[in-house]
């Protein structure tokens, strides 16, 4: 490459700096040229006009002393008049000429007050030396502004007035004989009006920044009318000097009354000019008034649609966060407020809604209520937009919370529009802190730079995957990311419902362990030691810990893991231990005796309901390990124990060497390496790892089931058969446990959500479920894929109908076709996810059931008060049968305040594994584990044996009915029987023999014979075409059979059709159960319930299980070492996408 600097000279010292201090001895001899360019032509008049006018500090400089003139001569003016006095010669002597005194009478106008004014020589000049100036600077502006049209130019306004007012004075200079002739130098207030409004448009130029047309409009009318007020008071004054002779005051009295139509009459014009110039200006007002305010209420009505500004002044005193959305739906803005201002901290911040369309008229009645319209501020923008961004202050913000709309047809074209949202804030603000929401998981990479994400996909899938191992695990995700204080259902007279309502109050806190009253005491013990006793003591669940030094959460570390006193504690509770007060324990035992603290099964006090402690310990190698989804709690042996009742081993404080040999690996471990008889009939191979592929980028990697090989992608037809295997139908193919299945729109990578939970790594392989996705779901595909031997079938929401005209109308399909199929299969366990959630009171409806009439009304009583649950009480959604993940927006309000709940949900979800974090799963309580009788004894008992941490029981009872409900279903049931029987004439002689039991008319000699019973029949019906009138219980008998009949025949008719489908695809009707319904019972949730609750049978109780990789020893077999060192390498960076 060549020098340039050999080829090119230097420049000369005096453009060069480095030469000025070095010197140049070469530029003497340097003959180059200096060319300047510039931005206009170099002519006189360009850079005048670059200097006044171009150039916006220039320019707002000469406004500015153009506007200070033009006061100043009002103001000379304004003294000229209070050095006046009309009585003296009004200048007439003065006159080279003379002039010859007028007597003035009441019918003629003396004008010469009117024309001659007394004006002092110093005030002369000074108001020569104004007009001077002015005239010139007109003049200049006049000549730089020229364009072609000179009488464009004459003819202004404003060009007309300073002649007026300048001229006369300069003529006055050559003839001195004028120089007491009066000038109307009032007149120069219009000039300064004008004058400030270019100095206002100069001003916004120079700063680069826009100010409110509001105030632009307000300052006009101002000024225009401090204008009209001025120029009557002059002009009234000066004409009044012919007639009444009005001071300033006088005639400033006098515009005030009547400018104001008061009209008191005691100041009168008296000569005619000055009642012409009062209807003049009273014209002009008229005129010019009614067209400033009619566009200060044009720009107030759009000001009030666009919200205006939020002010700096505020912005930099009060705190304030910002929402940014697409369309502000009533339902959202209700969400985000009622939770946001749950938290006592956050009562005096503002909430500014930064929105691009006009605010509805339900938001613009709810923003009225003073409870929000004194803290949220509604402005018409776009985040895009720099000017809209500063007017929301949004660099001052303590938060931007930017939320996808899910109503829209395009979900993919939402999420973009978010993530420009979330670029534009970061790119004005970098500092102020992100929480966004969007709802496809391939979208997540774009804003990874945010603080907080929560995508809607990921948690649906997951939420609607753990359902099917866990049940209700949506209500118990919904329920804890929730702000409650448990009053919901407290005043009914259901004793479920109190309980329910209590525990649903349970959220997660954190503290320091050092400063906790909680958990201090339990420094350098175990981790369930600690949650074990604090449980015991307090009540409080401990679920989960954080070291100093790591950002990583973990939920249940397991036995092993030692309290340091730096960490933080993550723990469920009604409320956080700042909000508690501690009493003493025997002020604390009083208390029991006469009243419980907790509305448990059971009244006995916390304390005496522990179990003893024993001195007989359980060994731990034969009570700690079973499988992961179907855990029992043995009943100890006895032996020598005899007689006494059975105990529960003590939890250590700190895990002891022999339970290293206790893992939950260990089943698995020996299941892999000795595969079935199971999975060799069917030859699936599975292995453990991580998938080979991703679906999108910002997946958690998952430890899971795999296969060996891959499967080719015509085998996963189910419907087709294929060169590997002709299979048609699901029961062909043989399943061992049953299917669940997934009807969705589209297979999109959601989905991935779905299936890892389920073949996570830490389920049985002999527990695996086969997964099923339906894509579209008619009669027939539900019946291929096996629908009657189904554990779940999950719904997902049409994507399709979201962006119906009724915003409650999206969810319409999903859920007539969820009652199309729960009429059709009664018994199939359905879990399905709306768009909203107030229409979860459709799931499964029944119009007549006055159970869920009576639940409504709890419902409308609980959002009365205020509540944020006030669906809680729903039978589908306390079930865990429905969900909504609209609800679930909660979860990023949080996290403003706890900042935690994201990633602990995610945790809770499985979409985040981080190594030695526990896991969520389920046991059930069989007749073998009642003899723990208390939840207490089984905190215990778990904590003992295999380090699990209960947090909560889904309990199933049976529905009570009325007695006219149970009457009107045991008469249906009846008569159903016996019309049936009386209709088939048709039937074996065991069907005959069973049919004389219920017939009343038949007697026992016919029942032996069914010949003559046929004929008999044949004969009645005959009969009863002739003669159409019965006897009156014959008449009546009929007319119940025939009510029966049309009651019952809608389910039968159900039945046959789905029967008849089955044998038209050749499929068997073996599994289908027509009348197995779960309509007389009923489930909900137990979140943290207290250390008395009573354990019943079929109870599923909610476990955080210890990481079984965290414990696998190092004695173990070389494959187990490189698993874990595979695992140990693989810690990449986590983020809370």
């Amino acid at each position: 490459m060549v020098d340039l600097e050999s080829e090119v000279p230097p420049l000369p010292p005096r453009y060069r700096f480095r030469d000025l201090l070095l010197g140049d001895q070469g530029w003497q001899n340097d003959d180059r040229v200096q060319v300047e360019f510039y931005m206009n032509e170099n002519t006189f008049k360009e850079r005048l006009k670059l200097f006044f006018i171009k150039n916006q500090r220039s320019s707002l400089r000469i406004r500015l002393f153009n506007f200070s003139l033009k006061l100043l001569s009002c103001l000379l003016y304004i003294i000229r008049v209070l050095l006046d006095d009309p009585t003296q010669g009004h200048g007439c002597k003065e006159l080279n000429r003379g002039c010859s005194s007028q007597n003035s009478t009441p019918a003629k106008i003396d004008w010469s007050p009117i024309i001659w004014v007394n004006r002092s020589l110093p005030l002369w000049g000074l108001q020569v030396s104004v007009a001077l100036i002015s005239l010139f600077e007109t003049m200049l502006l006049g000549y730089l502004s020229y364009k072609g049209n000179i009488w464009e130019q004459i003819l202004r306004i404003p060009f007309l007035l300073e002649i007026i007012n300048a001229v006369p004075f300069i003529i006055t200079i050559f003839w001195p004989a004028l120089r007491n002739l009066f000038i109307p130098v009032f007149l120069n207030c219009w000039l300064a009006k004008h004058a400030l409004e270019n100095m206002i448009n100069d001003l916004h130029r120079a700063i680069q920044r826009t100010q409110s047309a509001m105030f632009n409009q307000v300052l006009i009318l101002i000024s225009t009318l401090l204008c009209l007020i001025f120029t009557c008071i002059c002009g009234i004054q000066h004409l009044e000097r012919a007639g009444n002779k009005l001071t300033l005051f006088d005639s400033l009295y006098f515009c005030i009354v009547t400018f104001s139509t008061v009209g008191f009459g005691d100041v009168t014009p008296k000569i005619w000019p000055s009642k012409l110039l009062v209807v003049i200006m009273i014209c002009v007002a008229l005129v010019v008034l009614p067209i400033q305010f009619e566009q200060l209420a044009y720009l107030w009505m759009e000001r009030q649609k666009s919200g205006g500004n939020y002010s700096r002044h505020r912005a930099q005193t009060e705190k304030h966060v910002v929402l940014c959305v697409s369309s502000l739906k009533i339902d959202l803005l209700m969400d985000f407020l009622n939770e946001f201002y749950a938290h006592p901290r956050l009562q005096d911040y503002y909430v500014v809604i930064l929105c691009p369309t006009e605010m509805d008229a339900q938001v613009r009645r709810v923003l009225q209520i003073p409870m929000w319209s004194q803290r949220v501020i509604y402005l018409q923008g776009s985040a895009l937009k720099d000017q809209d961004l500063l007017r929301a202050k949004m660099d001052d913000a303590e938060a931007c919370f930017i939320l996808s709309s899910r109503c829209e047809v395009d979900r993919t074209a939402a999420d973009h529009q978010a993530i420009l949202r979330a670029w534009a804030v970061k790119d004005f603000a970098p500092k102020c802190p992100l929480y966004v929401q969007i709802l496809k998981p391939e979208n997540k990479f774009h804003i990874k730079f945010a603080d907080h994400v929560v995508c809607e996909e990921e948690f649906k899938y997951a939420m609607l995957a753990l359902n099917c191992i866990c049940p209700a695990t949506s209500t118990l995700i919904t329920l804890l990311v929730h702000t409650s204080r448990g009053q919901e259902g407290q005043q009914s007279p259901e004793q479920w419902q109190k309980m329910y309502g209590r525990c649903s109050g349970n959220e997660v806190y954190h503290i320091n362990l050092e400063d906790s009253s909680f958990f201090a005491e339990y420094e350098g013990k175990s981790f369930t030691y600690a949650s074990f006793h604090a449980h015991k003591k307090f009540g409080v669940c401990l679920i989960g810990v954080r070291r100093e030094d790591n950002k990583s959460i973990l939920l249940n570390p397991g036995p092993r893991y030692i309290m340091s006193s730096t960490d933080i504690c993550f723990y469920i509770n009604i409320t956080k231990e700042e909000n508690s007060a501690f009493k003493k324990q025997e002020q604390h035992r009083k208390n029991n005796e006469s009243k419980s603290c907790y509305h448990g099964a059971s009244r006995l006090p916390v304390h005496s309901i522990i179990a003893s402690m024993g001195t007989v310990a359980i060994d731990l190698q034969d009570a700690g390990c079973r499988s992961s989804s179907g855990p029992t709690l043995t009943l100890p042996s006895e032996g020598s124990k005899e007689g006494r009742r059975p105990s529960i081993a003590p939890v250590l404080e700190v895990a002891d060497a022999s339970l290293q040999t206790c893992d939950l690996l260990s089943d698995q471990s020996e299941d892999e390496t000795t595969p079935s008889d199971d999975d060799i009939s069917t030859g699936l191979e599975y292995a453990k790892g991580y998938p080979p592929y991703s679906p999108y980028i910002g997946s958690s990697p998952t430890f899971c089931h795999l296969l060996h090989e891959k499967v080719p992608f015509c085998c996963l037809r189910l419907d087709k058969g294929c060169q590997h295997n002709y299979y048609e139908d699901a029961k062909a193919y043989g399943f061992k446990n049953k299917l669940i299945i997934v009807a969705a729109e589209t297979a999109g990578n959601g989905l991935y959500n779905f299936i890892v939970p389920l073949r996570a790594y830490y389920r049985p392989k002999k527990e695996l479920n086969p997964i099923v996705l339906l894509l579209d779901n008619p009669l027939d595909d539900l019946l291929r894929c096996g629908v009657t031997f189904t554990a779940n079938m999950v719904v997902v929401d049409k994507e399709s109908t979201m962006s119906a005209e009724e915003d409650y109308m999206a969810d319409a399909k999903t859920i007539v076709n969820v009652q199309t199929l729960f009429r059709l299969f009664s018994s199939l366990s359905i879990i399905t996810e709306l768009t909203h959630p107030a229409n979860m009171r459709f799931m499964q409806f029944r119009a007549k059931d006055c159970y869920s009439l009576a639940l409504s009304k709890l419902e409308k009583k609980e959002r009365e008060k205020g509540s944020n649950l006030a669906f809680m009480f729903r039978l589908p959604f306390a079930a865990g049968r429905v969900f909504s993940i609209s609800m679930l927006d909660t979860l990023l309000y949080q996290s403003f305040v706890k900042d935690y709940m994201i990633s602990i949900t995610r945790l809770l979800l499985g979409l985040d594994t981080t190594p030695g974090s526990g896991f969520l799963c389920s046991m059930k309580i069989t007749e073998d584990d009642l003899w723990i009788r208390t939840y207490a004894r089984l905190y215990q008992k778990l904590c003992s044996s295999t380090g699990d941490i209960p947090i909560g029981i889904y309990r199933t009872e049976s529905q009570k009915l009325t007695t006219s409900e149970s009457r009107e279903t045991a008469s249906q049931s009846q008569i159903s029987i016996s019309v049936e029987e009386w209709e088939d004439t048709k039937d074996t002689k065991e069907q005959i023999s069973y049919r004389s039991n219920h017939r009343n008319s038949t007697s026992s000699d016919q029942s032996d014979h069914p010949l003559l019973r046929r004929k008999s029949m044949q004969w009645a019906r005959r009969l009863s075409r002739k003669v159409p009138k019965h006897s009156g219980k014959t008449a009546e008998k009929i007319s119940q059979q025939r009510m029966s009949l049309y009651k019952r025949s809608e389910r039968q008719e159900l039945a046959e059709l789905v029967k008849n489908r089955m044998k038209h695809l050749g499929l068997s009707t073996a599994g289908y159960d027509e009348m197995n319904d779960h309509q007389n019972t009923l489930s909900y949730i137990l979140i943290n319930p207290s250390p008395d609750t009573r354990l019943e049978l079929n109870d599923v109780v909610y476990l955080i299980r210890p990481d079984p990789l965290a414990y696998v020893p190092n004695t173990a077999s070389s494959r187990k070492n490189s698993f874990c060192h595979t695992v140990g390498q693989d810690t990449r960076e986590e983020t809370q996408l």
